[in-house]
């Protein structure tokens, strides 16, 4: 429960679900998943690093028209495809369960984000 709230709302959106890595799914991450990143390679049946880029900024869209602070819970790679949006490095490897804390810009002149990890 969040800070005492017995019941908040739930919601789900498709566009925050795991990534395909089509023939590389379960396999480490190596240099594939680095070029995947750049763009530069696509695993066999894979999603693309860039269509997963786009479902992911569109998610977070919907789940901001609301207003109020969501809570996004997902994979790591949903999460570089966030941070390539917002104009942050993309591939940084962090523990699983990471909460970040996201924010827009301060400045309008400035493209990135500022991203925090919040300690637990």
């Amino acid at each position: 429960m969040a800070q005492g709230h017995a019941s908040l709302p739930l919601t789900t959106d498709i566009g925050l679900e795991e990534v395909c890595f089509g023939e590389q799914e379960g396999q480490p991450m190596g240099d594939w998943y680095d070029s995947w990143i750049a763009g530069d390679y696509t695993p066999n049946g894979a999603e693309p690093f860039a269509d997963l880029r786009a479902r992911a900024v569109a998610a977070v869209n919907r789940a901001t028209e609301a207003g109020g602070i969501p809570l996004i819970v997902a994979h790591g790679a949903l999460f570089r495809a966030l941070r390539a949006a917002m104009s942050l490095p993309a591939n940084v490897r962090l523990p699983n369960a990471t909460p970040l804390w996201i924010q827009p810009p301060e400045e309008k002149s400035s493209p990135a984000w500022n991203l925090t990890v919040v300690a637990g």
